[in-house]
């Protein structure tokens, strides 16, 4: 089917008209839905008549959160180019592979990536866009919103197949290796505000006042899709910064935010979460990363019953799995093994759990978890290999190992590709960092497989303690003996004062693991 959004998004403003769209925190910046309707049918005609993007053509957005609202989906989808979403907090080295694997005709750049990206991206013929006009002037370079000047703000009268057309491609997190371009269709990005819609306990109006701190290049579009369709106000931080998050919940009387667990567990501790008034806070969202059933009973006892847990992933951009504010409640008060469960699958979206022979497991067998909805992708761009392995017959195979009780809740085991083999035994890390984080002395931590001469790999764990916290190394491991049982304890703790985070907020196990596989030669008495 063909749409026009231009059309669509049109009839949005007119019906929201001055209510405010988006407000960005830092740049003091703020637009009605009928201004930022107008702005971005500006930004898109911009890009076909200035800068010459045209079907089938790429252009790149590493940005920061205030920026990315003028590049998002009302966007891409007012124009027939691709967008190809890179996350600002990754490497120079990783957005290089993403450009020479993509091959965009326009890279737009926060000024303060200018010196670091642009000889690169000169080089290859690549138009460069920066946001802000740089310190001092850089042949080639253009500037954002000069390129505005004089441009229509009328609508762009553009059509797109709504399953056919690539409109974006999104990176994965990359926490288990290289990042895979994700392809995406108009629907798949129109399903995320339905299928949010079909959340139980729904709370998505024109009164809604979203704080969006995770990035919008990646699951924070989800928050942000969903918003602007609904007439709500979308709140942008471009840092996870909890002093702000505080200060701006508190200012705007925010009421809807996703934030991950390891800064869940932060504000656990952060004073100004203590004095600042959060009240207005109706619905946290949080994900991406398994949640410690100790530490969420223990927000829950602070902030009260306002949390709901979402499972949702590049691949199927939408929330699979969600574990309601009800659930959350009867979890503490009727049976607290639910804690930590991961949710129920949302409605619209199918799920299964598949053993090694590509069958169904039995109802409490652990098998990996395959989902297909309108959210699912079709596949990765440029890469066929990846895309046959990991898709069949339109479900994704996520690789995430999950079991299911007889109410329909699913419990996440661990990643595939995480479990640690010792001594014969299957180990999932998750399972031994929720034990390590029960500890109340314990902020968070991450288990891995190390070498070991006999057993062949022997769990190791690295540990943040919370503040004015003291625990020993036996100590530790004796409270996760007997939590588990003495094979699932780990052999060694080393406590750090910080764990290898991914640009989304995920602990990076494989950072950790890699620094002891390096050294083979590593023995565990």
């Amino acid at each position: 089917m063909r749409i026009n959004f231009g059309t669509l998004f049109s009839l949005i403003a007119t019906k929201h008209d001055d209510r405010t769209a988006v407000i960005n925190v830092e740049r003091e910046r703020r637009y009605s839905y009928a201004e930022f309707h107008r702005l971005t049918n500006q930004v898109a005609r911009m890009m076909r008549q200035r800068l010459g993007l045209a079907k089938n053509d790429r252009f790149m957005v590493i940005t920061n959160n205030d920026n990315s609202t003028l590049l998002h989906f009302q966007t891409i989808l007012k124009g027939d180019a691709t967008a190809v979403f890179a996350n600002i907090r990754d490497s120079l080295d990783v957005h290089k592979w993403q450009i020479e694997h993509t091959s965009p005709k326009v890279v737009f750049l926060e000024r303060d990536l200018i010196l670091s990206h642009s000889a690169y991206l000169l080089e290859r013929g690549i138009v460069v866009v920066s946001m802000d006009p740089p310190d001092d002037p850089i042949d080639g370079i253009h500037i954002f919103w000069d390129l505005l000047d004089g441009i229509s703000d009328e609508d762009t009268d553009i059509e797109l197949h709504d399953r056919e057309h690539v409109a974006l491609i999104r990176y994965t997190g990359g926490t288990s290796g290289d990042g895979k371009p994700a392809e995406y269709s108009p629907d798949n990005l129109v399903n995320v505000r339905d299928n949010f819609l079909a959340l139980e306990e729904a709370d998505w109006t024109a009164t809604t006042r979203i704080l969006h701190m995770s990035p919008l290049s990646h699951g924070g579009g989800l928050f942000f899709i969903t918003g602007l369709f609904c007439g709500a106000s979308n709140v942008t931080l471009n840092d996870p910064d909890l002093c702000k998050f505080c200060r701006v919940v508190e200012r705007e009387r925010v009421t809807t935010t996703f934030v991950v667990p390891t800064l869940l567990y932060r504000l656990l501790d952060f004073p100004d979460a203590l004095t600042a008034n959060l009240t207005s806070l109706q619905n946290i969202y949080y994900g991406a990363a398994p949640m410690s059933a100790t530490k969420l009973k223990l927000l829950q006892e602070r902030f009260g019953n306002v949390f709901t847990q979402l499972y949702a992933s590049t691949e199927s951009f939408c929330a699979s799995l969600q574990m309601s504010k009800a659930a959350h409640a009867f979890a503490i008060n009727e049976n607290e093994t639910l804690l930590a469960a991961a949710g129920r699958p949302v409605t619209g979206v199918e799920l299964m759990l598949m053993g090694e022979d590509g069958a169904p497991v039995s109802q409490g067998e652990v098998g990996e978890m395959w989902l297909r909805s309108r959210g699912t992708i079709s596949g990765y761009y440029r890469n066929d290999v990846q895309t046959a392995a990991e898709f069949e017959n339109g479900f994704w195979k996520s690789g995430d190992m999950a079991w299911m009780d007889e109410k329909g809740f699913v419990f996440l085991v661990d990643r595939k590709k995480d479990l640690v083999i010792s001594g014969g035994f299957n180990i999932y890390p998750s399972e031994v960092e929720m034990a390590i984080n029960a500890h109340p002395a314990v902020l968070m931590s991450a288990v891995v497989g190390v070498p070991h001469e006999e057993w062949g790999e022997a769990l190791h764990a690295e540990v943040i303690i919370r503040e004015n916290e003291n625990i020993t190394e036996s100590e530790l491991i004796g409270f996760v003996k007997n939590e588990l049982g003495s094979y699932k304890a780990p052999k060694t703790v080393r406590f750090v004062s910080q764990l290898p985070l991914s640009p989304a907020g995920k602990v990076l196990r494989r950072a950790v693991r890699d620094q002891h596989w390096k050294n083979t030669s590593l023995k565990i008495n």
